[in-house]
């Protein structure tokens, strides 16, 4: 708390108690006055968070901005929340997204406006929950509430097939996260009757049962992340979602699985990190080499970025099992700029979507003749997304690399293919949308993208090149806690 003001439960429950407010306006009659409280509930949402940075002691890794009420004592499960260096970038993160999601959605959505509009504020309360948590049961119940409205978003404003790709989205998720309920239950056992989080953090587990906590708390994260080879449902899910939706379940959603990580897996089970790190650095580097490979085979644009997500979150969970410095931050990092640079690219499709209504690549070409500003924020994107120096895209791999090159060279030559890889798709699919002749009379017809887009993309295209050419302040938020947690964990074995 700042003066006594709960910050960390203004930034759950404002979005959520604006998200409501939405919905009680009703029908689509008025969808104008829906918008405008989305609006105002997402922009102010995303200020009370700013304080959270401003008011940092960045020297410590203890908790801070805590908040303890008692809400079901019998258990001693307590409404208790507290963020470290990692937690509050996610949440200004979180907060930042949704007042862009709502702008990009101001004119496309047309039908069930204040639903759709609400489903996200009141998501951006709920993933605001999932990153402040310190009760293990608080934070399963966030955990749990982030699939409905993600759920809702896909499978009502979805495509096609959105039906299908909503049941897989939640049956893949729901199904890890039983497993992780069953470790907070043992945990508590373990613990003499708590859930708190930083309880679990001090247990003194042997090595069998830390290794079943551990392959408990991959089911839930790795599916969530999603690492190689449950990774199935995000393609799908990334295709059939609206705009609004790919953007959050790229930008947001797939960092709560990596954030789970270091919250939970490697401080509670930290032998059985070390034992089975080498199992998780397999799966981080096929995913990087081999669905970056699947990503140059996509015809569809929101597929190839929906694959090449994939293949950068293998760097991240790269990065945090090679335990060192270099590796979490840099992973911590690359977490950040993924949410900027994805964000970017899907609303980019997107506004090529409403225009032309194809997301095949064959069904464009030259439309930098057509709109060049546009053009030229998705090329900025692009390149961000190829790691091009200079951009936010550059610096967690960059960092993960130096890690890896600490640990295993052969784990950093295979890190450093997706520089290649990542060139090929994404500057291919730039070429072949964007440059050479008009060929398609859809595209001879596009205007230049409006004042709205521009704003988005400006703002956007500023956190790319910002944090690309000054990430200190970044990484100067996480690194005491970083640094801690590899104390805790301890050096690396491999």
């Amino acid at each position: 708390m700042i003066f006594g003001f709960p910050l960390l439960s203004v930034a759950i429950w404002l979005p959520i108690f604006f998200g409501i407010l939405v919905l009680a306006t009703g029908n689509d009659r008025n969808a104008p006055l829906a918008r405008i409280l989305a609006l105002a509930g997402a922009v102010l949402g995303f200020l009370v968070t700013l304080p959270l940075y401003a008011g940092f002691d960045k020297s410590t890794s203890a908790m801070q901005f805590i908040e303890f009420r008692d809400w079901i004592p019998h258990f001693n499960i307590h409404y208790h929340l507290g963020i470290d260096g990692i937690s509050v970038l996610f949440i200004l993160l979180n907060s930042f997204f949704t007042p862009l999601v709502v702008l990009a959605g101001w004119k496309v959505i047309e039908k069930r406006v204040a639903q759709y509009m609400a489903a996200f504020l009141i998501m951006s309360g709920i993933v605001n929950g999932v990153f402040a948590a310190l009760d293990a049961m608080l934070f399963y119940v966030f955990w749990e509430a982030m699939l409905i409205p993600m759920f809702l978003i896909i499978g009502v404003w979805g495509g096609a097939n959105r039906v299908y790709a909503a049941v897989k989205f939640f049956l893949y998720t729901l199904l890890g996260s039983l497993l992780m309920l069953i470790a907070f239950i043992y945990l508590y056992r373990e613990s003499r009757g708590s859930f708190a989080i930083l309880d679990y953090h001090a247990l003194a587990i042997g090595m069998n049962a830390q290794i079943m906590i551990f392959i408990a708390f991959f089911m839930a994260f790795a599916v969530k992340v999603p690492m190689f080879p449950v990774h199935t449902w995000l393609p799908d899910a990334h295709v059939e979602a609206p705009t609004g939706g790919s953007v959050i379940l790229a930008a947001i959603m797939l960092k709560v699985g990596a954030y789970g990580f270091l919250r939970f897996s490697m401080p509670i089970a930290p032998d059985a990190s070390h034992e089975l790190a080498w199992v998780i650095i397999t799966l981080s580097l096929i995913a990087v080499v081999y669905i970056g490979l699947v990503a140059l085979m996509q015809s569809d644009m929101k597929k190839l970025v929906a694959y090449s997500s994939i293949s950068h979150m293998g760097f991240v969970t790269l990065g945090f099992f090679i335990f060192n410095a270099y590796g979490i931050e840099g992973g911590l990092l690359q977490m950040i700029s993924h949410g900027f640079v994805s964000g970017a690219l899907f609303l980019g499709i997107g506004v090529m979507y409403d225009r032309v209504h194809s997301r095949q690549i064959a069904d464009y070409g030259g439309v930098a003749h057509k709109m060049p500003v546009f053009a030229a924020f998705f090329v900025l994107f692009a390149m961000a997304n190829s790691g091009l120096p200079g951009t936010s895209g550059f610096v967690g791999e960059f960092m993960v690399i130096m890690g890896a090159i600490q640990v295993n060279f052969w784990y950093a030559l295979l890190a450093a293919s997706t520089l290649i890889f990542g060139a090929a798709y994404t500057l291919w699919m730039v070429k072949r949308v964007f440059f050479g002749a008009v060929t398609n009379e859809h595209v001879a017809h596009l205007t230049d993208i409006t004042l709205r887009e521009k704003l988005i993309f400006a703002v956007l295209a500023v956190c790319v090149l910002g944090m690309g050419l000054y990430p200190l302040p970044f990484a100067e938020m996480m690194h005491q806690s970083v640094t801690d947690l590899i104390v805790h964990v301890g050096h690396s074995k491999l």
